[in-house]
């Protein structure tokens, strides 16, 4: 393992978003603090509980979820495309850096932000709306894997794409309305058939529900189920990946 590489790629990752905090980390936090303000305090105050918990508190974990899955895949995407689009990533092929200390470099990095990121919205949510995490240790483990599993999918993401504009595709038209229609704001169970059986082929929807559980202790999908495809999807990324890597495919064109 090389590890001076790991922490070269890593390292000069972290430094681009200090150059570009505004845009990276308040950009985002004052985008969901707005959703706080609206969905959870202005409405929220006036709604039923959902399933015993405050309708403000009940979002929280799909709000997160939302910025946790677009940064991300905009981080880790944007991390290995710049270098394409520079041609320095030629420099990164020829060095004797293989794919498990690229990888640990950029998706490591970017993780690294989304989860921050995450944590600064927590807390900022506390703000807001007053919230309990019943299993904060399933929470912290569970976003970790999730950030992880997002920014192994934005760098394939950013090694497929050929420009910019491909690279907002999928977190503006795919993650958004597919986490918007995965119970952040509600509840599965509220949903009329046929509405909740399509829910069920919601990828986010597992995900929102696990991320609840951990928070209020109450979710509409089993843990483990939740769990179990996130680090499915994880290991198929991974697969993907160590193939384009091993080809060269849209790497050496």
């Amino acid at each position: 393992m090389n590890f001076h590489a790991v922490r070269a790629i890593y390292m000069f990752e972290l430094a681009r978003t200090r150059r570009t905090l505004f845009q990276s980390l308040f950009t985002p936090v004052l985008t969901t603090s707005l959703y706080f303000i609206v969905f959870g305090s202005a409405i929220g105050s006036r709604m039923q509980t959902v399933g015993g918990v405050s309708y403000g508190a009940f979002i929280i974990p799909g709000l997160l979820l939302l910025t946790i899955l677009s940064e991300s895949i905009s981080n880790a995407s944007f991390g290995i495309y710049l270098p394409r689009f520079t041609g320095t990533v030629y420099e990164l092929l020829t060095a004797p850096v293989g794919v498990a200390e690229t990888l640990l470099g950029y998706v490591g990095a970017a993780a690294t932000k989304s989860v921050i990121l995450g944590l600064v919205i927590m807390a900022t949510a506390r703000l807001f709306v007053p919230y309990h995490i019943v299993h904060p240790f399933w929470a912290v483990g569970l976003l970790v894997v999730i950030a992880v599993t997002f920014c192994l999918f934005g760098f394939i993401l950013g090694l497929w794409a050929d420009g910019f504009e491909k690279l907002q595709i999928v977190p503006l038209m795919v993650v958004t309305p597919l986490t918007f229609l995965g119970g952040t704001f509600y509840s599965l169970s509220m949903l009329p058939e046929p509405w909740r059986t399509l829910t069920m082929f919601n990828p986010i929807a597992y995900l929102v529900s696990g991320l609840r559980w951990t928070f209020y202790g109450v979710s509409d999908i089993d843990i483990r189920i939740s769990a179990g495809l996130t680090v499915a999807f994880m290991l198929v990324c991974t697969g993907i990946i160590a193939w384009i890597w091993r080809t060269g495919y849209r790497l050496r064109s």
